[in-house]
């Protein structure tokens, strides 16, 4: 505790100052340590954020609607009247029928023609906004994103913007998987085929083996006269090389016949 006296004007002054300890201070102050920091949220995927963009926008729209509408009473036609609102956000050229470049893919100059949405964009646009509707806890009979007239004007504007940009839109379509069975079942057919012929030339050679030692299993002279008369037949003739006449120089073969014995 300070204090302090002056005279001033003959009058006593007397100041006293009192320092009372802080509470931050002590030992006990770093007792309790600071709370951890909240987990980081999951990331969204592209889609999902975007989905929920637009969720947000089209509520937004019925907020500033006049009058105010509600998600409850909104109907197709009232989507029908936001994706006509979108358009003047939308960067796609669509010609007039009177512009001289309506149909044209590659017009060669610019035309005053108006920007409007893709359809293809007003598509993806739908598609999103009816998963979100669905997705918030409303029934899907009365998804309004899903109503008839919906799909309908989303078919007007991409027959209308195919003729005016030449673009056609064609659904690409699903090939359809070539049927690979047919091909084995033709190859095993063959192979088949294969076993069956080697398994019938198996099944005659073994015949006619059976038949030939059938044949040869009679025993005695007359078998191997027969199975000598066989193979001689079989094999070729050779005429010997000594037997030549005079000078012609020829070989002959000397005929042996049972009269001139």
């Amino acid at each position: 505790m300070d204090s302090s006296a002056g005279a001033v004007g003959g009058t006593t002054t007397t100041t006293t100052t009192t320092t009372t300890p802080s509470s931050s201070s002590g030992p006990g102050a770093d007792a309790h340590p600071p709370a951890p920091p909240p987990p980081p949220q999951q990331q969204l995927s592209r889609y999902e954020s975007q989905k929920r963009r637009d969720w947000n926008t089209f509520l937004q729209y019925l907020r500033n609607h006049r009058p105010p509408l509600s998600l409850a009473r909104c109907s197709g036609a009232h989507v029908i009247e936001f994706l006509k609102y979108l358009d003047q956000f939308g960067k796609t050229k669509v010609h007039a029928p009177a512009c001289a470049h309506y149909g044209d893919p590659s017009p060669p100059a610019p035309c005053p023609c108006p920007l409007r949405q893709a359809w293809g964009s007003l598509d993806a646009l739908i598609g999103r906004l009816r998963a979100a509707y669905e997705e918030s806890g409303h029934a899907p009979e009365s998804n309004p994103f899903a109503a008839r007239a919906v799909r309908i004007y989303l078919r007007e504007v991409r027959d209308a913007q195919a003729k005016a940009r030449g673009i056609p839109y064609e659904k690409k379509k699903k090939r359809k998987r070539t049927q690979q069975a047919l091909p084995a079942a033709q190859q095993a057919a063959a192979g088949e085929g294969t076993s069956s012929s080697a398994a019938a030339g198996a099944s005659a050679a073994t015949d006619s083996a059976s038949a030939i030692a059938a044949s040869g299993g009679g025993g005695g002279e007359s078998s191997g006269q027969t199975g000598g008369a066989t193979a001689a037949a079989a094999a070729p003739a050779v005429v010997p090389t000594g037997q030549q006449t005079g000078g012609s120089g020829s070989t002959t073969a000397a005929p042996t016949s049972a009269g001139s014995r």
